[in-house]
Order: C-alpha cells, then structure tokens, then sequence
C-alpha cells in the first residue's frame, strides 16, 4: 500500500488561515497560510498550463534566500514536479554540469543571479525562465493564473526534490528526496527540536542546502509554524531579530562558523538570547570551546550529524547532554537505524572505530542517473555515509573523521578530486593534490599541492585566478605549495595520508609564524 503526500500549506490554509506562515524579512513581505496556498495553488496551475510543466519534469531554483523557494517547492508537489534547488555560489561551468544532467522545463532565478541564470539555460538548451521580484514574470505568472484545478496523486515514495552533493569522482552527483524523506526528517526532528506550531524560525542557511531547507524550515511548516528567511545571513542583523521580542523568534538553526561569526560581533554579550528554545548545530563539528561560549550566555546548542541523502536527520544531540557530551553528535532519531561497521563488513564494537552505516525512510533511494554509484553506496539498503564513527558505553555517537577525502569548509563540502580536476586543466601542472586544513574561521580550507612540469612555470595568482573562475569561493584553496613531486602508495596513487601528515603541521607553523610577525 502506498501512503498518497498531503499538502501541508493547503491543510493550514484550512485550518489556520489566519497565521503567519512565512516572512521574507529582505522585502518583509508576510504571507498567511492562507495567502501561501494562493499562491502556491497559482503557481502550479502557471507552471503547468503556460510552461507545460507535468509530473516529473525538474523546476530549477537560481536564487538567493527568499519565501518564493519554498512556494516553488509546493507547487512542484501539487504537480508531482520535481523540485530542483541551485547552489547560488557555483560558476557557470559547475551549473552547466548540474542542469545539464537534470535538464529542468523551468528556471526560475533572482535579479542578481541573472546573468549566471540565463547563460546556463542557454548552454542547457532550457525550455523557460522566470524572473522573481516584484515586476518580474513570476509575479505576472502568479497573479494571471487562477487557482489549480486538481492536484496530482503523489505518494510518499514519489521524488519531490533533487540536491546536487558533490562528487568523490569530480562531478557532483544528484540525491533523490523523496517527499517520504521529507516528512520522515520533519518527525525525527520534531521532537528533538521541540518544534510545535508556537515555533518561529530565523532560517539564515541558503535554501539550496538541505540544512536550510530541512533544518528546521521544513518542519516547523510541517508542524504549522512560521518561518522568517533571511536573504544572507548577517550575524549582527541575525543577533538583532533572535533578540527583538516583537519578531518572536524561538528556534534557529546553523553551522558552527555561524555560531561562531555571531559569538564574534559585538551585540553577543548584550543581545537577548532568552527566547530561544532551541539553537541546532551540524554540517561540520563544533569546536569544544564555541559550545562552551553560548553555554554561558545561555544556550546549550542542540549538535546533531545528517547529510543530504539522509534528509537530513541522522543523529541528535538531546539539549540535556549538551555539555555533559560535548564533542557527540548524539544519538539515532526515531525512525533511523545506525550502524557502525568495520571494513569487513562486521558490526564494530564500543568504542572502536568504523563507518557509519544508515537505514531507514529518511535514506535515499538513489543518485540521478547515477547507477553505478548506487550499486557501491548501499549494501542491502544500507547507505555507506563515509564517515568514520564511534559509539561510547551510553549510546552517544562520535564522528571522528571522513573515510574519504573530503572536508568541509565553513558548512560545505568540498571534494579534493573536483579541485583537482579543474588544476590540472592548467597545461603547466604535471600533478596536483588537495587536502583540507585546519582554519579557526572555517573550520577547514583546501591547501594545494602541486607539482610542475620540467621546464614550465605557473604562479600562484594563475592557480587562484583559474580556480576562481571555474569554482565556487568556498571550493577554491586558499594555500599552495610546490613539490618536485607528490608521495603515492605502492599502486601508484597519491598517498594522501603523508600529505596530511606533512602540510597540515607545516601550515599550522606559517600561520603561527605570520601572526607573530
């Protein structure tokens, strides 16, 4: 039997109409819940009658933060649509990859992104583009539609989304989100997260990621909340509305260098944090020292571990064993198996070391058009995570370190294959490798190793300059350094264990000695 998705916009347009679901703090506009159905309902019936959108085809997104996002999202699920959310910070070369493998009907994008938008639906050959804003064609598709007249039969195993992650192999690969992924997420975080329909949520990660869009914001509409969006975060205009008693905020989410930026700015130490009831950490570990600064203005931070193809709820940290378990991501959410799992295959015992293993309606189906990854990234449905795990004597799960290459920069990951790719496009580099180093801003940033060939010459600026022209500001190194040659094991691959071990402490040293000159 298949359980049929229901409307959660529709069902509090019925039932609360009168309450605030949304806010778009950049123009302030608010919609009700009953305004947020309306338009909803137009879009989709815009979307299907005048760009010939129908179920299954991809609506792409190419925008920065706004409550527009979220009405694309429901639309798309009146349709049986499939939602397709745009990372704002790539370069046209990364969006010609993404859009080219989904191929959407529909772009829709911001004023800003225009530019970037347009090109990329060009290269991509993309039926139709809409332009959010006030006098843009979004806004003249919505208000010259009528309501939908029907919706689509979607289930719960229907694909509502899909997020671009990226790739070990250098290409990123396209997570399939069902909508059963989605309201599973909403309910293993709903407890945890203490979300009710008295939640009101400053949501400041980019819409794009699963931690902006499923932490929290989809649950607490899920739960008949209210969302505030923020366009890009500001951690002194994010402090200013946590602490305005008029904006009610309650519940916030972000990555540690968020906590961190915001720990930095100068209203920390007077803003009125007493209203929230809950502030939820991950997309990276959190530093033991951060935990303890919010600790003393009052706010246990709720850390939790999850990734885009888990929806992305894995594990969570109760906010009663905040501090007793600093350092944990906590335990499994309700309808989630964990295992950690040693390289044979077997169950890994208390305290060692292994894989995290992951099971349940929360996982992933599969990647986009990606079949030999899914035969490698599951075994009898479980999903491999990567991440090297351990469990104590309680239950408590730590994540000690990624099985592979990558790290994560400020919230994002990054794969060194995909930097490397793009550095070895430059004729000079005979080889290149790419490893994340410890930075106390971001947490990690990618360091370049490199190699040039007998006879040839490339400087550091051409590296940057090339990089920044093909990779988004997070994904570009921030340091390189030249070898005559790079170590690799006995199979011949570049052995990245020595690099680690050499350049991170060597790093370490220069940042010391730059910050003592």
């Amino acid at each position: 039997m298949q359980v049929r998705y229901y409307d959660w916009i529709a069902h509090y347009g019925r039932r609360t109409p009168g309450k605030t679901a949304v806010v778009d703090l950049a123009s302030e506009r608010r919609f009700t819940y009953s305004q947020l159905d309306s338009r909803v309902s137009r879009l989709a019936r815009h979307l299907r009658d005048r760009l010939n959108v129908s179920r299954g085809d991809r609506v792409a997104v190419l925008a920065q933060n706004t409550t527009d996002t979220l009405e694309v999202q429901f639309a798309c699920g009146r349709l049986g649509a499939i939602f397709l959310p745009l990372n704002t910070r790539l370069t046209v070369p990364e969006l010609q990859f993404i859009v080219g493998d989904s191929s959407p009907r529909v772009l829709i994008h911001d004023d800003e992104l225009a530019e970037t938008a347009l090109a990329v639906a060009k290269l991509c050959g993309v039926a139709s583009t809409l332009l959010l804003g006030p006098t843009g064609s979004y806004e003249a598709g919505i208000a010259a539609a009528k309501p939908l007249d029907g919706v689509e039969e979607v289930t719960l195993d229907d694909v509502s989304t899909i997020m671009y992650t990226s790739g070990t192999t250098g290409q990123p690969k396209g997570a399939t989100i069902t909508h059963g992924m989605t309201f599973w997420n909403c309910i293993n975080l709903g407890g945890p997260a203490c979300i009710s329909p008295s939640s009101v949520l400053l949501t400041v990660l980019p819409l794009f990621h699963t931690g902006g869009l499923n932490c929290y914001t989809n649950p607490v509409l899920h739960a008949g909340g209210t969302v505030m969006i923020m366009r890009t975060f500001d951690p002194g205009q994010a402090l200013q509305l946590i602490g305005d008693p008029a904006r009610g905020i309650n519940v916030f989410f972000g990555v540690p260098a968020i906590y961190q930026f915001m720990a930095q700015h100068p209203l920390f130490e007077s803003v009125d944090l007493s209203r929230l009831i809950i502030g939820g950490v991950g997309g990276a570990p959190m530093p033991v020292p951060l935990l303890k600064t919010w600790e003393a203005r009052g706010v246990a931070l709720q850390q939790g571990y999850g990734m885009t193809e888990t929806s992305p709820a894995v594990l969570v940290l109760d906010r009663e064993d905040a501090a007793r378990k600093a350092g944990s991501a906590g335990k499994p959410v309700l309808h989630t198996e964990v295992r950690v799992v040693r390289p044979d295959g077997t169950d890994a015992a208390v305290g060692e070391l292994g894989e995290l293993w992951v099971k349940g309606p929360n996982v992933t189906p599969g990647y986009w058009n990606r079949p030999e990854a899914n035969k490698t990234s599951f075994t009898e449905g479980w999903l491999h995570t990567g991440d090297a795990t351990r469990v104590d004597e309680e239950g408590f799960y730590y994540i000690v370190d990624r099985w592979k290459d990558m790290y994560i920069s400020g919230g994002e990951n990054v794969y060194p294959a995909e930097v490397e790719s793009v550095l070895h496009q430059l004729p000079a580099i005979l080889e290149a490798a790419v490893i994340g180093i410890p930075d106390p801003q971001w947490g990690e940033v990618g360091l370049a190793i490199v190699a040039v060939k007998p006879g040839q010459t490339v400087t550091e600026a051409e590296m940057f300059a090339h990089c920044s022209a093909n990779l988004a500001r997070f994904k570009c190194p921030r340091q390189i350094r030249f070898v005559d040659a790079l170590p690799r094991n006995a199979t011949g691959k570049i052995h990245k264990p020595t690099l680690r071990q050499g350049f991170s402490v060597a790093s370490e040293v220069d940042k010391a000695s730059a910050a003592k000159a």
